[in-house]
Order: C-alpha cells, then sequence, then structure tokens
C-alpha cells in the first residue's frame, strides 16, 4: 500500500537491485522479458503505478495522478524496501518519476538505463497525443473507446506485436473506470507552465546534472514519433559520456521489439 492504495509490484530474483518504471499506457507486464532474463542474476522490483496494472484504479478524487505523486508512490516502496545501489531502468513516462526519484535520494542510485522517455521538459508533443487533452473529447476518446492505449499496441512498434502480447498489454485498461490513469497521464504533461506538473518536471531537469558522472546507457528506438531521437539527444547533452544503443527499425515500445538485445546490452552495462 502506498497513500493507502493498493500498490502492486513484482519483487523475483537476487543480486544487484533493478528497479524498472513503465509508462503510459503500459504496465509491469511491458518488463516481463527483461523479468525473465535478467532474474537468475539480479533482483528486479517492478512496481505498477497507480491506476495501472494490478495497482488500485482510483478516481480523480481519491488520487491526483500527478507527477509529484508517482515519484512520492515510487519513493514510499524504495524506502519500505530499503533498495541501495540500484540501477534504474526506465521508459516513456518512468523516465520523468525515476529520475526524480532519484533526484531526490541520489545515494540509494548507481547506474541509470533509460529507454525511449524524457527527464526534461518536452522538445514537442504529437497532435495525435494533443488531441487526447481536449476536453470531452480526450475523456470520451481514451476512457470510452481505449484510443490511446488501444492504438499504442499498433503504433509504438514498428514489427506487428503477436495478438497474446496485445491482450497482454491492454487487459487491465478494460472500462472507462480502469481506463482514468491512461487519460490522466495524458492530460498530466507539462507543456507549459500553466499545466500542473510543470514545476516538477522542470526540477526533475535541474536535478539531473548531479548525474553527469554517474554510468548512464540510453537504449533507443529509432522511430519512436512521441520520444523521438531529439529526446536522445537531448540526453546525451546532459549526459555525454553515456553509452547511447541505437535501434533504427525499432519504435516506442523498444523493450517489445527487441528484448534480447537489450537483456544482453544490460547484463554488459552493469558488468561493465
Amino acid at each position: 500500500m502506498v497513500g493507502g492504495l493498493r500498490y502492486h509490484y513484482l519483487d523475483e530474483g537476487t543480486g544487484p537491485t533493478l528497479l524498472l518504471l513503465h509508462g503510459n499506457p503500459t504496465w509491469s507486464f511491458y518488463w516481463r522479458n527483461l523479468v525473465l532474463g535478467l532474474r537468475d542474476s539480479f533482483r528486479l522490483v517492478v512496481p505498477d503505478h497507480i491506476g495501472c496494472g494490478l495497482s488500485e484504479k482510483p478516481s480523480r478524487k481519491e488520487y491526483p495522478f500527478t507527477l509529484r505523486r508517482r515519484i512520492e508512490d515510487a519513493a514510499e516502496l524504495v524506502k519500505r524496501l530499503d533498495l541501495r545501489d540500484v540501477t534504474l531502468i526506465a521508459h516513456d513516462w518512468g523516465g520523468a518519476i525515476g529520475m526524480g526519484l532519484a533526484a531526490e535520494y541520489p545515494e540509494r542510485f548507481r547506474r541509470f538505463v533509460l529507454c525511449n522517455t524524457g527527464a526534461f521538459r518536452f522538445p514537442g508533443c504529437p497532435f495525435r497525443i494533443r488531441v487526447c487533452r481536449i476536453p470531452g473529447f480526450g475523456d470520451l476518446a481514451v476512457k470510452g473507446f481505449n484510443a490511446f492505449a488501444g492504438a499504442a499496441v499498433h503504433m509504438a512498434v514498428e514489427k506487428p506485436l503477436p495478438g497474446a502480447v496485445k491482450a497482454g498489454l491492454l487487459a487491465p485498461y478494460d472500462t472507462w473506470h480502469n481506463r482514468i490513469a491512461t487519460h490522466e497521464f495524458v492530460r498530466d504533461i507539462p507543456l507549459s507552465p500553466r499545466d500542473r506538473s510543470w514545476e516538477t518536471l522542470v526540477k526533475v531537469e535541474a536535478g539531473l546534472a548531479q548525474f553527469r558522472d554517474r554510468p548512464v546507457c540510453l537504449i533507443w528506438g529509432m522511430r519512436d514519433w512521441c520520444f523521438t531521437p531529439a529526446f536522445l539527444k537531448r540526453f546525451q547533452e546532459f549526459f555525454p559520456q553515456a553509452q547511447t544503443h541505437p535501434f533504427p527499425d525499432a519504435g516506442h515500445y523498444v523493450v517489445e521489439e527487441v528484448p534480447r538485445e537489450i537483456v544482453s546490452l544490460i547484463r554488459q552495462f552493469i558488468k561493465g
């Protein structure tokens, strides 16, 4: 439980700790191939953010659905499990949440693996995501017709996903109520100072500098139309010594498209 809400997480394997943070509209299922491929040598802690996966799905009145609260939730889990010497592995919104967490508890983090994500003011937001923020229309499209998660299983990859994988990614988001978090993540994107999480994101960005000399690995699907190569370039400016591994033919769900390669890269990165 975090903040009185059920906070589901996986805790598998033994060894150095890896904290895997998913984004929107996925859940811990997204990391399954990394869990299976790394649990023989590492301890993998893989939470579902509140409103996602198998965690509790509160209403807007019961939970704020802000970046600040997401960071606080993850911090509570890290402290409760007393995780130390952590390697953060983050995708999509997991980057802002995870780097915000690390900035507040730098003594607990050792390395960072960032995959098609962002932790700074966004260089742009695609029109197809912006329309999901339109009051009324966004609610109907995302929560009523599952347009965001439903479209993602097709548009976030370059290679078609098997039917069972699509079903797995969409399984927790099967009703209007269960898609609240999907829509709230979209509404929470800080695009200007008027947005509710703008100040939090600016603070996360300011915290990146302290990790300039820490080991960082950037894994990127270069066909991502959302977290484009411009985001990768921005991370390289923050972390000029980072290892960079671009995948020219992979999209946003890079872990779905090249899982074996990523398992190997993470093993090598941590050994190094």
